[in-house]
């Protein structure tokens, strides 16, 4: 089931910190950099964000989490991670589907992963995402940017 999170709520907080974390250590393994983002996100840091959040769950326990924010016609995927323990059952391509099913009036969605996030970038290119560039974030460390216009 998927539904929207009250990412205010400190308990819903601490449950997107506790998939957060896990998913985002396999992607600083995978690219071989740990100073991702959400890797340094605190409940606190989370409560403040202004993304709007949806949840998978599987029974009760949130197995999988994706945000966006929009400006100006572009949707931004700001997160999209799922717990090692749920890896390949179909989630992330769940959530993506079902954030571009709400039909939110937007021209083009966008989002960026490692460059190196080879199983990410696949997903992407399986929902109709294009790749438009890679950016060096950091000395040997690149992300590639996506979009897909709707």
């Amino acid at each position: 089931m998927i539904k929207e999170i009250d990412i205010t709520n400190k308990d819903m907080a601490e449950q997107v910190l506790k998939v957060q974390i896990p998913s985002y250590k396999v992607e600083a393994d995978m690219i071989n950099f740990y100073d991702i983002p959400p890797l340094k996100d605190s409940i606190a840091s989370l409560q403040r964000s202004e993304e709007i959040y949806y949840g998978y769950y599987v029974g009760n326990e949130l197995a999988g989490v994706i945000s966006y924010e929009i400006e100006a016609s572009v949707l931004t995927i700001c997160r999209m991670n799922v717990h090692p323990d749920y890896f390949r059952k179909g989630i992330a391509s769940a959530l993506i589907t079902y954030l571009i099913d709400l039909n939110l009036d937007v021209k083009k969605v966008i989002v960026s992963t490692g460059r190196d996030n080879n199983p990410a970038k696949k997903l992407y290119l399986k929902h109709g995402f294009t790749e438009v560039a890679d950016i060096e974030v950091v000395k040997d460390v690149f992300i590639t940017k996506l979009q897909r216009i709707i």
